[in-house]
């Protein structure tokens, strides 16, 4: 059996000790394919190192710069670093590279609310249905001093949303955070 297909088995047994030490050696190799790099750093993150998994990602997408699940990979290894920077250009060029991926997508938005950049954030925003895209809107709309009473008032509406809707108007540096809520209060049966 070579090296390569002893991988599939040891990883279906989570045996993270005994996959590293293959990975290891087949990263070694002069040859080796970024795929090698990419598992390597998935290995030490299920193993508990996720410090590690930095160094391997970007060798992986030193070898192959269209990697786009490896650059990925390392926008959320620079996010546990703390490293908005670098997390903001590992996701942008994974998000570049793959236009579908919603959770690149998401976490560029993220990143981007977090650096003040609203039009990034807009962009990555625009066009969700869900609670927190819209939440999320209505703060960027707020920030770029265009609030949106409609809404906030729709946000406000659902009791569901309502804990973070107001968490977030509290975080606004500008601040829209409405003295008296003008909402129908009746609570639905």
């Amino acid at each position: 059996m070579t090296d390569q297909k002893k991988l599939g088995p040891l990883l279906a047994a989570q045996d993270w000790e005994a996959a590293e030490r293959l990975l290891r050696r087949l990263a070694k190799g002069k040859t080796a394919p970024p795929e090698v790099f990419y598992n390597l750093a998935k290995v030490l993150e299920a193993a508990g190192k996720p410090a590690q998994m930095a160094v391997w990602l970007r060798r992986a997408v030193a070898l192959n710069p269209r990697y786009a699940i490896a650059w990925f990979e390392l926008g959320r290894a620079a996010l546990n670093a703390n490293d908005l920077e670098q997390a903001y250009g590992a996701f942008q060029r994974a998000v570049d590279l793959d236009d579908k991926d919603a959770d690149a997508q998401r976490n560029l938005g993220r990143i981007a609310l977090r650096l003040g950049q609203w039009d990034k954030a807009l962009m990555c925003f625009s066009d969700q249905p869900d609670v927190e895209a819209q939440i999320t809107l209505y703060r960027i709309k707020v920030e770029k001093g265009e609030p949106d009473k409609a809404l906030r008032d729709r946000l406000l509406q659902d009791h569901s949303w309502r804990p973070e809707v107001i968490k977030m108007l509290t975080r606004t540096a500008k601040g829209s955070l409405p003295l008296r809520l003008t909402i129908n209060t009746t609570r639905p049966r």
